[in-house]
């Protein structure tokens, strides 16, 4: 399912074409060293290489997994799941779908996209983290299956309730949403 644009702005779904430009690399500023870059650059990709095809991370690793995604071209995704529940919904399909086809196009189909999670702040953060994992999951293997990208390039992660959207309402349902972020974009250092 495909939304024209006019109708994706109506639903208050980000088209295809802002998530591609949102996901894109952006231009780079003075970097680091050569040699600094294409150590931290391997050392990155070593890590991300260790992620792919587990659905599960450790606290150390999603931390890592934060830092090295921090300065990465990312688009926040209000899909929205229903309470407790991973399902995508109706309500879901919509963007999910607009993500799918975004990411199945020529600028980023080999790209190197984490998917990310998040949760409400009801319940222990136990019960949240592995909700925001199976969330984040789903949401890769529905592309996966309907949009032929391969699933090495979409690595999940969830964050649980760490990271409200709405943090002076953590009840809110806007929180429970999906980020994506383009780590193959390179990294943008400045020098010190």
């Amino acid at each position: 399912m495909v939304l024209g644009a006019a109708e994706a702005r109506a639903q208050n779904i980000v088209t295809e074409d802002e998530i591609v430009r949102a996901l894109m690399p952006h231009g780079q500023t003075r970097g680091l060293t050569i040699a600094v870059q294409d150590r931290v650059a391997r050392e990155g990709q070593t890590f991300l290489d260790s992620l792919r095809n587990r659905t599960s991370l450790a606290a150390a690793e999603r931390e890592r997994l934060a830092a090295l995604s921090a300065d990465k071209p990312s688009i926040a995704l209000d899909i929205p799941f229903d309470f407790n529940s991973s399902r995508i919904g109706d309500a879901a399909l919509p963007q999910v779908s607009t993500l799918g086809s975004s990411l199945a196009r020529p600028e980023l189909r080999d790209s190197t996209i984490l998917i990310v999670g998040h949760t409400d702040g009801k319940g222990s953060d136990r019960v949240n983290q592995r909700l925001s994992e199976r969330r984040a999951e789903a949401v890769k293997q529905y592309i996966v299956r309907n949009y032929d990208v391969p699933g090495a390039n979409l690595i999940s992660v969830g964050y649980g309730k760490s990271r409200l959207k709405v943090s002076n309402n953590p009840y809110a349902a806007a929180n429970r949403r999906v980020t994506a972020i383009n780590m193959s974009a390179p990294v943008v250092a400045n020098r010190d």
